[in-house]
């Protein structure tokens, strides 16, 4: 199979011919403007497939597609907002030539306007499948999951990448393009217009059981899902989609620019793309991780219903993704399964299954939230459908609502510093002990619960409830002034309580200073085990404690 890939040594193309490179008898032509820059990556290309570099751009395409006759044309050229006065050139080539066609385009207008050329695709037997990438082809298959188990009446979703990831100079050129210009979508029903880059929000991007990405800045931009996806639903009156780059800062800069441009009617912020690329490309800081959501709301049964899917991406898989689509195909189309002639928005090439096939052995993870009928247990809440992996006396403890009981034996460990001593004696944690009897008391009010551990003769209290906000899918637990927000996260059998913030009276405290300690939770021959440390940059263990615990009868 040969496949020629416009932009082939670019981010997107050259992202799919690595996920290619393991096919054997692949040929890839990895075409572009510069002779150089294609020669360069084919020397650096290694894998079973082979890559050859060739001097070609959308202008010569008719000729290009009657010197090489691929079987699949891949555009990864971009930006498809600035194509010009024949916006489908390459797509026209296609058809005519009899060969198949994807493409990466981002542009809502032309991913919306590609089924024109439908009619024709069919009489000439190919198929020309347009915007298969995430937007829109993760999100469609996404929805239709949702679908299956309510009525979805507003969608909002959104892509956070890593900043370790990169981003392409004709990404930003489409990005900056659309700033401050106005934005097709459907809200309350109608089809209008937003201002791109001008509506922000924020989210925490949290796949159950996993540590949550922080909570991001997410803006409105101009995908296809905006066009493409209102036609699947019938029952969907608003969609919102975002990116949510950071650092935050200069995403906050970009919307002024954005609302600056929209209420004074300035030009395009095109010449200032070159700017942000290499600002933002030099800005690699923070978690080496990126994200991607939906959330749709809705109906089931009548009755108000939310849902949400979360993918966390570790390390530098995340930028691979928007790639996977396009590989997907391939694949299938090595095993004799093609897509149906025509030509159409690519928002039913794939599945999840064929997402979650693809995701399976690499550390991308996802994950649906449900929120419906009565609030759920604290934890519950927090885990979401992780909460069902936990051992049964993890589950037994926190998933009650009731007041309860457990006692059991401890161990008791103090810091020795003079700080350490303080901030112990001030929460009142008990003293160092060997083997010490415990009881824990828990009482629930409101969705609230106290926690009344006591040590010995010595008793000391937290609050708990699921946070809010910015601390969305996150634990807060308040000793006394002190408020922490814990990430709960499942490995095995253990479940850690993460540290990811904290506050004095409500007001935010330095993260470096935040205490430390692998605390977590776990069961070891049918009982509830804990092993809780508590240390401070700077100041060492202030208390570490660690036993095991039994529910008290009720009738006790």
């Amino acid at each position: 199979m040969k496949i020629l890939i416009l932009g082939g040594y670019g981010v997107f193309g050259g992202r799919l011919a690595e996920l290619l490179s393991d096919i054997a008898g692949l040929e890839l032509i990895i075409c572009g403007r510069s002779l150089e820059r294609a020669a360069r990556f084919c020397a650096a290309y290694r894998g079973k497939a082979s890559a050859r570099p060739l001097q070609s751009d959308r202008a010569e395409i008719t000729e290009t597609l009657a010197a090489e006759g691929p079987d699949l044309v891949v555009d990864a050229s971009g930006p498809f907002q600035t194509y010009g006065d024949d916006p489908y050139g390459v797509i026209r080539a296609c058809i005519a030539s009899g060969t198949d066609y994807t493409d990466f385009a981002d542009a809502a207008d032309f991913v919306f306007g590609v089924s024109q050329f439908d009619a024709e695709a069919k009489a000439a037997g190919v198929f020309i499948l347009s915007g298969v990438s995430s937007f829109p082809v993760l999100t469609s298959a996404v929805l239709r999951e949702m679908e299956k188990t309510m009525d979805i009446t507003s969608v909002e979703g959104g892509i956070a990448p890593s900043p370790f990831a990169g981003i392409g100079l004709n990404v930003m050129r489409a990005v900056v393009g659309y700033a401050g210009a106005p934005v097709k979508l459907l809200r309350n029903g109608v089809q209008t217009h937003a201002i791109g880059l001008a509506e922000s929000m924020r989210y925490t991007i949290a796949v159950p059981g996993r540590l949550p990405l922080r909570n991001i800045r997410f803006s409105l931009v101009d995908v296809p899902d905006l066009q493409v996806i209102p036609p699947e639903h019938a029952t969907l009156r608003d969609i919102w989609m975002g990116a949510g780059p950071v650092p935050e800062f200069l995403h906050r800069i970009l919307n002024l620019l954005a609302k600056a441009r929209a209420t004074l009617s300035l030009p395009s912020l095109v010449p200032l793309s070159g700017l942000f690329y290499r600002v933002l490309n030099l800005m690699r800081f923070g978690e080496h991780r990126g994200g991607m959501f939906v959330r749709a709301r809705g109906l089931k049964d009548g009755k108000p219903v939310e849902q949400s899917w979360h993918l966390l991406a570790e390390g530098d898989d995340g930028p691979y993704i928007p790639s996977m689509a396009i590989e997907a195909i391939v694949r299938k189309l090595l095993n004799g399964i093609r897509p149906n002639s025509g030509a159409r928005p690519a928002t039913r090439a794939l599945e999840l299954a064929d997402y979650d096939r693809m995701f399976a052995h690499r550390p991308i993870y996802t994950g649906f939230r449900k929120t419906e009928g009565e609030i759920a247990p604290i934890y519950r809440q927090v885990l979401g459908t992780a909460f069902d992996r936990l051992p049964p006396q993890m589950q037994a403890l926190h998933g009650a609502a009731q007041s309860r009981k457990w006692v059991g034996r401890a161990e008791v460990k103090r810091g020795t510093s003079g700080i350490a001593k303080m901030i112990a004696s001030i929460i009142g944690f008990p003293s160092a002990a060997a083997d010490i009897p415990v009881t824990v008391a828990l009482s629930s009010k409101q969705g609230i619960e106290t926690w009344t551990r006591t040590f010995g003769k010595k008793s000391f209290s937290s609050v708990q409830q699921p946070g809010t906000g910015r601390n969305d899918c996150l634990m807060l637990e308040r000793f006394g002034m002190i408020t922490v927000a814990l990430a709960l996260v499942m490995e095995e059998d253990r479940l850690f309580f993460i540290p990811r913030n904290w506050s004095l009276l409500g007001i935010p405290l330095p993260r470096f200073l935040l205490p430390k300690g692998g605390t977590f939770e776990t069961e070891r021959d049918g009982r509830f085990c804990f092993d809780v440390k508590i240390a401070m940059p700077g100041v060492g263990l202030i208390v570490a404690y660690k036993g095991a615990m039994e529910p008290v009868p009720k009738e006790a």
